[in-house]
């Protein structure tokens, strides 16, 4: 018997331009199996050539389907990984934190067992006891110094200055002629005004006389009444001129005083602005005059302390000229008003000064002495800490152990 063989497939035309035997069998024979498969081309359905021509074009999409599905089977595996980095340097960056995390922790447990560590051992202090003394408070200020009276002397009368009688920085008690401004020329006022008032009284006795004859004559009917009138005017008109001359007479006494300045208190001549031979105006300035014994100094107080000095209060005054001297003061002037522009108060106090070692002008210091306290309770000042609820001390008890207190402060 012979054999079965498997019939042959039907060979495909070959692609116009192709060289004969150039391996071309095997192409066409895979075409023929792709057309198959897809149920294009079937024994008798078509012509050789039509089938052929029919097969390429759904070889070409298949070709063309095949590479987008590779394309998109290694773009997926490109986004996988991708995906798969990105994940693994999270993870990475995740373990980095968290080995931080631990080291910082670790580190801060370490340092509050360090704090723990020394709070346990504490801080060395030292400890005094507290002692009694006698307290003077006082009040200390800063004023400076100044002169009770004083005084600028200046001219009541115009004229020359015909005289000196003091120097500048001497002395002068109370009434002492310091210049004159053109005495003789006053007194020649003087007397002229004197004789002007003699005058005057002698025309008044005339007019007198000639009223009384007047009278005596109207009783007679020798004279009429209008002669009488006339009379009576002209005596009461020497009687005006005589009471002018007589004021005349005084400002001529008082020019010729004032031509003579003189001392208005006990002083020293503290400067001079003319020389003897120059012409003054009448209200010009000619020296100036202070008084140092008592002088006076003037210091402020703030309104803490206004409310504990009053007039009576001793005060120490000390300056600088002087560094070892205390000089001793009582109050005399109290302001009865707070200044409003330095909320301070005002305070003056008298200083004996017969050697007349202060001056005014001079910086001083002043201590009022306000009250003196008995077995007052006194730390050192480094003991005291200022907490926000006020100053606290602590106090050593039994057993070494430290307690707050609450203090209030007094004088430091």
């Amino acid at each position: 018997m012979c054999p079965l063989r498997p019939r042959a497939p039907h060979q495909l035309p070959a692609d116009r331009g192709a060289a004969p035997g150039s391996g071309e069998a095997p192409q066409r024979a895979a075409r023929a199996r792709g057309a198959r498969e897809r149920g294009v081309a079937r024994r008798g359905d078509a012509a050789p050539g039509a089938l052929g021509a029919a097969a390429r074009p759904d070889l070409a999409a298949g070709v063309a389907a095949r590479r987008r599905v590779a394309r998109g089977l290694r773009g997926g595996r490109v986004r996988r990984d991708a995906h798969g980095s990105a994940g693994r340097r999270w993870r990475r960056t995740a373990a980095v934190i968290r080995r931080w995390i631990l080291l910082v922790g670790a580190a801060a447990l370490w340092g509050c067992g360090g704090d723990d560590a020394t709070q346990a051992k504490g801080t060395p202090v030292t400890a005094e006891r507290v002692s009694a003394h006698r307290i003077v408070e006082q009040i200390q200020a800063t004023g400076e110094l100044l002169a009770v009276d004083e005084a600028s002397v200046a001219a009541e009368v115009s004229g020359r200055i015909t005289a000196m009688r003091v120097s500048e920085g001497a002395p002068v008690s109370a009434g002492d002629v310091v210049l004159e401004i053109d005495r003789e020329r006053r007194e020649l006022e003087l007397a002229n005004e004197s004789a002007m008032v003699a005058a005057a009284r002698s025309e008044i006795e005339q007019q007198r006389r000639e009223l009384d004859r007047i009278r005596t004559l109207h009783t007679s009917e020798a004279a009429s009444q209008a002669q009488l009138d006339a009379a009576n005017t002209r005596v009461s008109s020497a009687q005006a001129a005589l009471a002018a001359a007589e004021a005349k007479l005084g400002l001529a006494k008082l020019a010729l005083r004032n031509a003579s300045v003189a001392a208005p208190f006990d002083g020293l001549v503290a400067r001079r602005f003319v020389s003897a031979g120059d012409h003054v105006a009448e209200g010009e300035k000619l020296f100036d005059l202070v008084a140092l014994d008592p002088i006076e100094v003037e210091f402020h107080l703030t309104e803490r302390d206004s409310a504990r000095v009053a007039v009576g209060h001793k005060v120490e005054v000390r300056v600088t000229p002087y560094p070892d001297e205390v000089f001793h003061a009582t109050v005399h002037v109290v302001s009865p008003r707070i200044d409003p522009a330095t909320r301070t108060l005002r305070v003056k106090a008298l200083v004996e000064n017969p050697e007349r070692k202060l001056r005014p002008g001079l910086f001083a210091r002043a201590d009022l002495g306000v009250a003196v306290r008995e077995r007052v309770a006194m730390v050192p000042e480094q003991a005291v800490l200022q907490r926000s609820d006020g100053s606290v001390v602590f106090v050593v008890r039994d057993g070494n152990r430290a307690e707050r207190r609450h203090v209030r402060l007094g004088s430091r």
